[in-house]
């Protein structure tokens, strides 16, 4: 696998959307958007998912690749609940099937969302509740950061109909916390695990990263020790996606600091090892949950979707996101809003649609992006005749090294080539393949 290793370790998309971001063009105005809304919530079984973003950090973590600012000035709260909540009412006033629609996920990421009081979050999120139609399965979410999350911030949550909550954890080892500036005791984590599931949530999610400064095979098995420990229902298991020239803050780490190439996917599978063998069942990339968790469930009922939230147990017709830079799709289009918080806030106090770039799908477009999604989701996916010899032409050292099989229609990912599901991808990827970037603008495969 050294080789294997050495081979793929190249910079690729993560495939969170196709086309992926780089590449979006002929962007829709934002009337156009609005329209696009309204047409794929015309029919009254279409359903729909709602992400806020919450920017604001008390402090920067040096891994970070989110849209963020950071403040220890919580004063900000309030306005900024104010410009969420104009955008909402924007969104309202000319989409009515945002209210006649089911609801199916509603997701709080970051940043840090228990930035905001727990008198803020409940300001935020009941007048939008108040005016939605909830289906019968829905599931209402929320990063967390355990360090400055409360009780009451739990408490409120729950009252709105929350029942997951999402851990950023990343590493228990106290020297790798030091070099990404998240000091954050196993007791920090362990209390609040605890205390969520007093409360009543059902699903407790741990994010973790592999591939971090200074990390090393014994510290991430402890790591993964203590973390099964808690036997959080789902977690994440990240690859360090290393962008300093997208984040600056990254080039704090030393090179030498950060495990490369074959010893870092060796972090994974030692972590990978030790998941599988307590219960945890693997799926897409850099998954886990346990087999009663609805995740897990929907893997293997064949209904597990991908999107900027991350892994879900549904798709939904619309993905609206609300919030600086935050990203929202249909069928037929991306679109994400102004990523500088002023001019999110100017485009709102003109109660104008907050569009800052986007991507009209063409229809070439939408057959490789549901071929990507079925492959990041369930490891096989289904070629059209015309992509079988492009297919051994374009996989054929996939193919040699066993990485892939193609059968008959189909493209299937062997178990030695789970590590290099994006490189795979990247046959569908027609876009990449004919720009071909000249200088790295994707984080590495492994």
């Amino acid at each position: 696998m050294k080789n294997l290793f050495q081979k793929y370790d190249v910079a690729v998309p993560r495939y969170t959307s196709y086309p992926t971001v780089p590449y979006w063009e002929n962007p829709p105005t934002s009337e156009q958007w609005i329209l696009d809304l309204k047409h794929a919530l015309n029919p009254e079984s279409a359903s729909w998912s709602l992400y806020l973003h919450i920017p604001y950090c008390e402090s920067l973590c040096t891994f970070c690749g989110c849209n963020t600012v950071i403040t220890k000035d919580h004063g900000k709260e309030s306005a900024y609940v104010e410009m969420l909540l104009q955008e909402w009412r924007l969104y309202r006033a000319q989409v009515p099937g945002l209210q006649k629609n089911q609801l199916k996920h509603l997701h709080l990421g970051g940043g840090t969302p228990t930035f905001l009081s727990a008198e803020n979050l409940e300001k935020l999120l009941q007048p939008i509740l108040d005016d939605v139609h909830l289906s019968e399965d829905f599931e209402a979410s929320i990063e967390v950061d355990p360090r400055r999350t409360t009780v009451e911030q739990l408490k409120v949550l729950h009252k709105l109909g929350f029942r997951r909550v999402s851990l950023g954890v990343q590493d228990f080892n106290h020297e790798v916390q030091s070099l990404i500036n998240r000091i954050q005791p196993f007791e920090i984590t362990e209390n609040i695990t605890n205390i969520a599931r007093e409360i009543g949530y059902t699903s407790v999610n741990f994010d973790l990263i592999y591939g971090l400064a200074k990390q090393t095979p014994e510290s991430i098995e402890k790591t993964i020790e203590q973390t099964i420990l808690l036997r959080p229902d789902r977690i994440a298991l990240y690859s360090l996606a290393l962008v300093p020239w997208i984040k600056p803050a990254q080039r704090l780490f030393k090179d030498e600091d950060l495990p490369q190439g074959e010893n870092k996917r060796k972090l994974y599978e030692i972590a990978r090892s030790s998941l599988l063998a307590a219960g945890y069942v693997e799926m897409g990339m850099d998954h886990f949950a346990l087999p009663t968790d609805s995740l897990a469930k929907a893997f293997h009922e064949g209904s597990l979707h991908r999107n900027f939230m991350g892994y879900t147990n549904h798709r939904t017709d619309v993905l609206l996101g609300l919030g600086v830079s935050s990203i929202s799709e249909t069928s037929q289009s991306f679109h994400q809003n102004e990523k500088v918080l002023p001019a999110y806030q100017q485009k709102l106090e003109k109660a104008e649609i907050a569009t800052h770039r986007g991507h009209c799908l063409t229809v070439e477009d939408q057959a490789r992006r549901e071929q990507i999604l079925e492959f990041m989701t369930k490891g096989h996916v289904k070629l059209t005749s015309e992509q079988i010899e492009p297919a051994k032409k374009f996989l054929v050292e996939m193919l040699a090294d066993e990485l892939v099989h193609i059968t008959d229609d189909k493209i299937i990912l062997t178990d030695k080539g789970r590590p290099f599901l994006r490189n795979a991808c990247v046959f569908f990827d027609e876009r990449l393949k004919t720009k071909n970037p000249t200088t790295q603008i994707f984080s590495k495969a492994l």
